[in-house]
């Protein structure tokens, strides 16, 4: 059982790892869904919400985004390919250019209420 579950974990990683490369190959799609800083946010609260409550500034069942040290690469990993049982992975779903412009929102994250 327990060497199922990592072949299990091996064949998804690798195949995350697949979706990732044609995420940031020249051949992402030019055409972006998120095209601007609202489109972003209303995204972010309607899907990512779920988890990552108030827009990222809280955590949920997912942890807070505001302040995260995590690195811009680590974060275009996550959300291409997700966690399994924990997070979906987005990398079919946007280009290199949308990650980017969610990593942009989740670095510009301030308090609620906060001036820019």
């Amino acid at each position: 059982m327990r060497k199922t579950k990592r072949a299990v974990a091996a064949l998804a990683w690798g195949i995350g790892v697949a979706g990732l490369s044609g995420l940031v190959s020249p051949q992402a799609k030019a055409d972006a869904n998120l095209r601007s800083d609202a489109d972003v946010a209303h995204f972010f609260g309607s899907v990512c919400g779920w988890c990552h409550e108030d827009g990222g500034r809280r955590a949920g069942k997912g942890p807070q985004l505001m302040g995260t040290d995590k690195s811009d690469d680590y974060i275009m990993n996550r959300i291409a390919t997700g966690k399994p049982g924990k997070m979906p992975a987005f990398g079919a779903m946007f280009s290199a250019e949308d990650i980017q412009a969610i990593i942009h929102y989740i670095r510009n994250l301030k308090p609620e209420g906060a001036s820019s």
